[in-house]
């Protein structure tokens, strides 16, 4: 199909008109009919058509009388519906109520003012352009919205999970009854609560819409998120024949009683000289509150050296669905267990107590093996350190930074940054961090390095081979100093790993070396770091 004007077309508003190659005379007024429309489209208003010439059996020529192209439009809105802020970067405002656009922008522009009247409650708002009409040369035309009473959400109808705790609906994803109905938002914040792992969504979010109510379905199902992971082995000592256990366990309960409840517990043990034991609870929103509380227990003990019990207590609050703040109370109390003293390792019995507060960021992403993509948590405490019939003062700051970048579908970059600081004019062993291994710098034994002031970084290219399998780089660098020992240094650690997704759970193996700075790299300092996490 050809087309003959009055005046020569472009080549570009040629090919915008999409003409057919061949035609038939079945669908010849289809074609002509849209053929009119994109020439409005590029600014012919009034192109009239005048008749079509049969150029062969196929082939047909439509003529056309153009007249004069219109390149924009100036549209007169009202301010009480539309404020000028609102109006796209593409439209240039004149005033509060009048702007002009490009004319092939005009569909755009009606899309964009729907989707914002839904976004205000109006889902059935319909946005037209009227009385077009052409005042001295220049093309104008009036903004129209029909609407209705704004729609708000009147109740929230969970399908599927009737047991799913309410509050996460109100404070995670803020979809709550009385709020404005918003379909974007709603359909974006359902798929919020993939990331609480506890819950899924099997389906897009549904309302019905009645005469004066608004009901909201969502489609969620419960999910198994209990965790298990850990190694356990044991031995018989030498000397004394005793049965030694070494490895360590992790068990996480999460959800079980639909109050989004979690329970953790963990225990290490190296088989040699240290073993610890720790639990922990998180019972959010209580009484339907933003408020929640969490509490934690941790005993140390180091062969026959030294026990240390930490307590802790915290009133955590949801401030939006990715940060939450909290303020606690922190309590250690260690023993000293030797008959007499070691020269360079003080050891005391002392009481310590901390005001504590802090904040914990977390993003989540769509992913099976790296589901949590951003984390930050800020950790801060003052208060005293009593032994025999001395106080200290003291304070500390701790820190965790992790974030993946997705460079692609199948490549990315993990990196991760901790430190840890304790403040204080004298020192005893016993109180000091603990750190090395899977969790802080690889490629050295688990809480092996004692500090009052740590800081690591674990950098790592991650290639998924497929969704359920990846390998990976190891690039770990840390820092630490020992004011017991006056000794300062820098660790790094280097090496390999992998991980796979197995029907028991997901199967980590790391090989790293590490060493400090004034050593060099020997292969006997490798260490390997395995581990299965398993959910049921």
């Amino acid at each position: 199909m050809g087309i003959k004007t009055e005046i020569n077309l472009s080549a570009k508003i040629e090919d915008s008109l999409l003409l057919p190659v061949k035609t038939t005379k079945d669908s010849l007024p289809w074609e002509i009919k849209n053929l009119s429309k994109r020439l409005e489209k590029n600014g012919f208003i009034a192109a009239k058509f005048l008749r079509t010439v049969q150029l062969n059996d196929s082939v047909y020529q439509a003529e056309y009388l153009l007249g004069k192209r219109h390149q924009q439009i100036e549209v007169k809105f009202d301010p009480i519906n539309i404020h000028k802020r609102e109006i796209p970067r593409y439209a240039r405002t004149l005033n509060d109520s009048i702007l002009t656009i490009p004319l092939s922008r005009v569909e755009d522009l009606l899309t964009e003012i729907t989707h914002m009247q839904s976004q205000k409650g109006q889902p059935f708002a319909k946005v037209r352009l009227s009385e077009i009409e052409i005042q001295n040369n220049i093309l104008k035309a009036s903004l129209l919205i029909s609407s209705e009473q704004t729609r708000t959400i009147d109740s929230i109808s969970i399908k599927g999970y009737e047991k799913f705790p309410k509050p996460f609906l109100k404070y995670y994803t803020t979809i709550r009854k009385g709020e404005i109905f918003d379909k974007d938002k709603i359909l974006k914040q359902s798929k919020r609560l993939n990331a609480l792992q506890f819950v899924s969504t099997t389906g897009a979010p549904e309302a019905l819409f009645r005469k004066d109510s608004t009901i909201v379905f969502l489609y969620l199902q419960k999910e198994n998120h209990n965790v298990f992971d850990g190694i356990l082995g044991f031995s018989t000592e030498e000397e004394t024949q005793k049965l030694v256990f070494n490895g360590y366990v992790n068990l996480e309960l999460n959800n079980n009683f639909n109050r989004g409840e979690q329970f953790a517990l963990n225990y290490k043990a190296d088989g040699r000289e240290q073993i610890e034991f720790q639990t922990r609870l998180k019972i959010p929103f209580i009484f339907n509150t933003r408020f929640g509380i969490a509490g934690e227990l941790r005993i140390f003990k180091r062969d026959s050296s030294f026990v240390t019990t930490f307590q802790q207590a915290r009133v955590n609050f949801q401030l939006n669905p990715n940060i939450e703040l909290y303020s606690g109370y922190r309590n250690i109390i260690s023993a000293n267990l030797l008959d007499e003293a070691v020269a360079g390792n003080p050891i005391e019995n002392f009481k310590s107590k901390f005001i504590t507060s802090g904040i914990n960021l977390s993003i989540f992403q769509e992913s099976i093996l790296f589901p949590k993509q951003t984390e930050v948590i800020i950790n801060s405490g003052i208060g005293s350190r009593k032994r025999e019939a001395f106080m200290d003062n003291q304070w500390f700051v701790e820190g965790n930074l992790q974030q993946i970048i997705n460079l692609n579908t199948n490549h990315s970059i993990f990196f991760r940054a901790g430190f840890a600081y304790l403040g204080s004019d004298t020192y005893l062993l016993n109180e000091l961090y603990r750190f090395g291994g899977s969790q802080s710098i690889r490629g050295f034994d688990e809480n092996s390095i004692d500090a009052s002031w740590y800081s690591s970084i674990n950098l790592e290219y991650r290639y998924l081979i497929s969704p359920t399998f990846f390998v990976h780089t190891v690039t770990d660098a840390g820092y630490f100093s020992n004011p017991i020992q006056l000794s300062k240094n820098n660790l790094y650690s280097f090496g390999f790993g992998l991980g796979m997704q197995t029907r028991p759970g997901l199967f980590r193996f790391v090989v790293a070396n590490g060493f400090g700075q004034d050593q060099t790299p020997q292969f006997s300092n490798s260490r390997v770091h395995i581990s299965l996490t398993s959910k049921f």
